[in-house]
């Protein structure tokens, strides 16, 4: 086993519109695919930016770009246009890398292919440590990247988790081949490039951590203001909510109700680094909150969805019985591929299919419903025939 502190690279650490065109050219002229990470400064500043970008290609060297220093980033975009960029959980980097004009055209993901090929543990680190033999460490995983000038360790340690990408790869891609996945894998791949962003929620308030406990419409409201608050107050320093007050203390201070300032202040679980030094932000919300007439009620139900599942054996026990069923061959089924279960099929399109039935116990409605839904062809052809066999057999 090689350790990550017996490895060396080289790298060059680009800060500058000039020094992307010299770095953009050399990346063009490697080989092969192009390794990509990218360093955000998630629980420290307000947004998903990516304050560190890293890249590596063989014969091209690799190469730690500062986008707080680079005013664009169409060199590089331009000329890796038609290469095959490597991810390790691509979902997580493509957001902050579209922000800065960087997408892929095409993309190999060794994280979801660690998933598809039923591996216990698919962290980097595992997965690098499983086929490279080799141990990475993962000190500076979650530091802040948003810190200038960034320490020459953590810079070393970007590196590494680009040089190793190409290999995995290719050690990635001989598995899926010995399995019989490749296609598998590629629709997936698409399907990442493929995603959309999440509509922004209504009433984005609503995914505090522990609004449930609040039964009365006005500790909603106390509990909304002080998210607002909250949030201007982040997004005006560029610091992560959490850092002003935690989302608990939001839910403690909606659910005591304090009468004045001074009580708020001695309420014990409300707390935060910025709880009392901005007391007095969160008192007017507190009182924006005790005198509107716009009381929220409960969380309103997606005209299009259906009702929690773990709701449906009292209330709707066909439903609940069609589940259980067919999440139980579709387990089965999952394990016969060697593949964790919400791989093989999401389970809220499991839980919709199971929701709408009984079908004509024909494989063809199913497959029709599947695509509707959003599932792969892939997927459409393994689970259509399960399900619908499910949903007409005997209970």
């Amino acid at each position: 086993m090689v350790a990550q502190s017996e490895l060396q690279t080289d790298w060059a650490f680009v800060a500058d519109d000039d020094a992307v065109a010299a770095a953009a050219a050399t990346l063009a002229a490697g080989h092969g695919p192009v390794g990509v990470d990218a360093e955000r400064a998630s629980g420290y500043r307000y947004g998903g930016d990516a304050y560190l970008v890293q890249m590596y290609r063989r014969d091209a060297g690799t190469f730690l770009f500062d986008p707080t220093k680079i005013s664009s980033f169409a060199p590089l975009a331009t000329a890796l246009a038609g290469e095959e960029w490597i991810f390790h959980a691509a979902t997580q980097d493509i957001p902050c890398l579209d922000e800065i004009g960087l997408r892929p055209p095409r993309l190999f993901d060794t994280e979801l292919a660690a998933r598809l090929l039923g591996f216990e543990r698919v962290g980097l680190g595992s997965v690098t440590e499983q086929l490279l033999d080799i141990t990475l460490e993962k000190a500076y995983s979650a530091a802040d990247w948003s810190t200038r000038p960034l320490p020459e360790a953590w810079l070393e340690y970007a590196a590494l988790d680009v040089v190793l990408l190409p290999d995995l790869r290719d050690l990635v891609q001989l598995e899926l081949e010995r399995q019989g996945k490749t296609e598998i894998a590629a629709q997936e791949f698409q399907a990442v490039l493929e995603q959309q962003p999440k509509p922004a929620l209504p009433e984005p308030w609503r995914k505090l951590s522990g609004t449930q406990s609040l039964r009365t419409p006005r500790a909603l409201a106390l509990a909304r203001e002080l998210w607002l608050a909250r949030e201007a107050l982040a997004r005006e320093r560029d610091i992560a909510p959490g850092r002003l007050i935690p989302d608990r203390s939001i839910i403690a201070a909606a659910a005591a109700n304090p009468r004045s300032p001074e009580d708020l202040s001695r309420l014990s679980t409300f707390k935060g680094r910025e709880s009392r030094s901005e007391l007095m932000r969160w008192w007017k919300a507190i009182l924006r909150a005790k005198t509107t007439t716009d009381l929220p009620g409960p969380k309103p139900r997606d005209p299009g969805g259906i009702p929690h599942h773990r709701n449906w054996a009292l209330r709707h026990p066909d439903a609940a019985d069609r589940l259980t069923v067919a999440r139980a061959a579709i387990e089965a089924e999952a394990e016969q591929q060697g593949m964790p279960t919400e791989n093989l099929l999401k389970p809220s399109l499991l839980r919709t299919l199971a929701w709408e039935a009984p079908y004509d116990g024909s494989t063809e409605t199913v497959e029709r419903r599947l695509r509707e839904l959003g599932a792969r062809e892939w997927q459409v052809g393994i689970t259509a025939p399960i399900l619908a066999a499910s949903f007409v057999a005997p209970l």
